[in-house]
């Protein structure tokens, strides 16, 4: 087998990775790239390999930097089936028409105020391709395996996401182990990711490759900075990825009003997608921790704001209140036009709860930046800034090593991916001193023929 990197390789975004094997031509991830703007361009460039020529694309779970892509993929000649779980299935259906629906916005903006350089402005995908897209979705369970000539797929629980996978491919006397993104053993949401029998090829995720998870109790963080912002009467705005995190902070929230730690305060959440994806975890009992009774204190610990009308009446409210809106890293999406509103004002507060890649107005708020580039306009911020970095969804490097360790086959060759560079670097010696194993950081465009 022969594999090509053609994302997430010295970066934490863009998954994507041909693999040729077996008769077959196949896509591990179809992802977007985000942050950086070098980065961004790559998503207008023609695609990585010819659409037409491949079998099919195998997804690891349902995150735009994973999945993002396909739309494009699809309009630009792709016809093979796109294989994933019934949870990743269930996810992409909401998460790629948002994603959509965004970028036609953005495009209808700038056009609108003028403020690109293109003229026209335009979307990288429309609704009609996530359409034609979602069509060729078919569905796998954990465990069952995929024929595809002489290709033989498994995957397996993942954690981090509903129906988040690991990828297992043999072909041509080998065999590879894709870790996708690795979920946390003590995530408050979804249960721990399986424990793999290993391949003689590994390439694996190193988001946080150099650094580990605060041990103390996420729920007792969350509660001290709400109570504290909620008790002078501030608005608390999390920007929130809508799958995982959002019901996560739900969660907590409800929990932490149950005990009287935060007073009893209006809570909205302000994202279409996030409110349908809250009720698609009713839907996937087995793959999380909570019981039912529970899933439906979490469905129903917040106001759901589903109209841009509504959304706009909540930047007329004042404290204390707590917005939940997208997106994570505050790349698009509705928690923009609350910063609009409340970030001038130093009595309320951004608490970050995620992951925050580079290039993104997250990190440059979480660095320090006095006031942020939103629909062409500088917006100070002025309003205090937290973070609760326990919240991740992502394996820190010592939980992956745990995870790697009960593989009963050890890997000839291990390939470090989806990660910021010093964060792969230092995974990458992680994984020397604690196993010997001499991993590397593949290039963007790289091609290794598997041992």
């Amino acid at each position: 087998m022969q594999l090509t990197f053609l994302g997430a390789a010295g970066t934490v975004t863009g998954s994507k990775y041909l693999l040729e094997g077996g008769g077959k031509r196949v896509l591990i991830d179809c992802g977007l790239f985000q942050g950086l703007k070098e980065l961004r361009l790559r998503n207008w460039e023609a695609p990585p390999v010819h659409p037409g020529t491949l079998d099919a694309v195998i997804l690891t779970h349902a995150h735009l930097d994973h999945s993002g892509y396909l739309p494009r993929l699809v309009a630009s000649g792709f016809k093979g089936a796109i294989w994933s779980t019934r949870g990743t299935r269930d996810l992409a259906a909401i998460l790629l028409p948002d994603s959509a629906f965004l970028q036609e916005e953005d495009a209808r903006h700038a056009n609108k105020r003028r403020f690109s350089k293109h003229s026209p402005a335009l979307p990288l995908y429309t609704k009609v391709d996530v359409e034609a897209a979602l069509a060729l979705f078919q569905t796998v369970e954990f465990d069952e395996t995929i024929e595809l000539g002489g290709m033989r797929i498994r995957l397996s629980p993942a954690g981090h996401l509903l129906g988040a996978a690991c990828v297992h491919v043999e072909a041509d006397g080998t065999d590879v182990l894709f870790s996708g993104d690795v979920g946390r053993p003590s995530d408050p949401l979804m249960r721990a990711p399986r424990p793999v029998v290993g391949a003689r090829n590994l390439v694996v995720e190193s988001t946080y490759g150099n650094r580990r998870h605060e041990r103390s109790d996420p729920g007792e963080q969350l509660g001290t900075v709400l109570a504290r912002v909620l008790g002078r009467g501030g608005i608390v705005m999390i920007p929130a990825f809508a799958v995982g995190r959002s019901q996560a902070m739900l969660l907590l929230i409800a929990r932490l009003k149950a005990s009287g730690t935060i007073p009893d305060v209006p809570v909205y959440l302000n994202s279409p997608m996030a409110i349908d994806a809250t009720g698609i975890y009713r839907a996937h009992s087995d793959e999380h921790r909570i019981s039912a009774e529970e899933c439906e204190v979490m469905c129903r610990a917040a106001t759901y704001v589903h109209t841009a009308e509504e959304s706009k009446a909540l930047n007329k409210l004042t404290g204390p209140m707590i917005l939940i809106a997208g997106s994570g890293m505050m790349t698009g999406g509705r928690i923009l036009h609350h910063l609009v509103a409340f970030a001038p004002d130093p009595n309320n507060a951004l608490l970050l709860v995620g992951y925050q890649a580079a290039g993104t107005r997250g990190e440059a708020i979480d660095l320090g930046a006095d006031e942020v580039k939103i629909h062409g306009d500088y917006v100070p911020v002025l309003c205090e800034r937290l973070r609760i970095d326990g919240m991740s969804g992502h394996a820190d490097y010592t939980e992956i090593g745990d995870w790697l360790d009960a593989m009963s086959v050890r890997p000839a060759a291990v390939y470090v991916t989806h990660g910021d560079p010093p964060a792969a670097d230092a995974f990458r010696r992680y994984l020397g001193d604690r196993f010997g194993w001499k991993a590397v950081i593949p290039k963007h465009g790289d091609t290794v023929t598997l041992c």
